[in-house]
């Protein structure tokens, strides 16, 4: 599996599946979340609409998969990672559970490129350096013959460079 990082819009990367950070109604928000509902129009709006009709909300550490509308992506896998406030194991815990199922949300719909956003490092004040860690290893552990790339897609440059500083240890 290629690992690497841009510094992008999300909602421009052409790959099989944009991971959104999305928070637990998964009817769009602020931040990356807002971008992808935005760009991506009304039929990912009705998607999730679907899945909280029949399983509720998406709970931190979680994922669901839907179309990605306008996007050039085939999909997106929407992930609520975990709000920060006073940290801990589980917050990393939850963090990690949400790039594993994320990838297994991949592996099970034929997705080989990915592109993940910074998940919970803006309102949800994860710490950046220590989300970007978490990230890079859990992607690097995640056992797959059928995911070709992960593309790490950083909005802003002091994520980049964190990203890109990980990539090359």
């Amino acid at each position: 599996m290629k690992l690497k990082v841009l510094q992008s819009d999300i909602t421009t990367i052409k790959v099989d599946a944009i991971v959104n950070a999305a928070n637990t109604s998964l009817l769009g928000g602020g931040g990356v979340d807002g971008a992808i509902h935005r760009k991506g129009g009304s039929e990912i709006l009705e998607a999730c609409r679907k899945i909280r009709a029949t399983q509720g909300k998406c709970n931190p550490g979680e994922a669901v998969i839907t179309i990605a509308g306008n996007l050039s992506a085939k999909y997106v896998i929407h992930t609520v990672g975990p709000v920060w406030n006073t940290g801990g194991k589980i917050k990393e815990e939850l963090l990690r559970s949400c790039y594993v199922n994320s990838l297994q949300l991949a592996v099970d719909n034929g997705a080989r490129r990915i592109a993940f956003p910074n998940i919970s490092t803006g309102i949800y004040k994860f710490p950046k350096e220590l989300a970007a860690k978490i990230a890079i290893e859990t992607v690097k552990d995640f056992k797959s013959d059928e995911i070709e790339e992960v593309i790490f897609v950083c909005f802003d440059e002091e994520n980049y460079k964190l990203y890109d500083k990980l990539l090359r240890i």
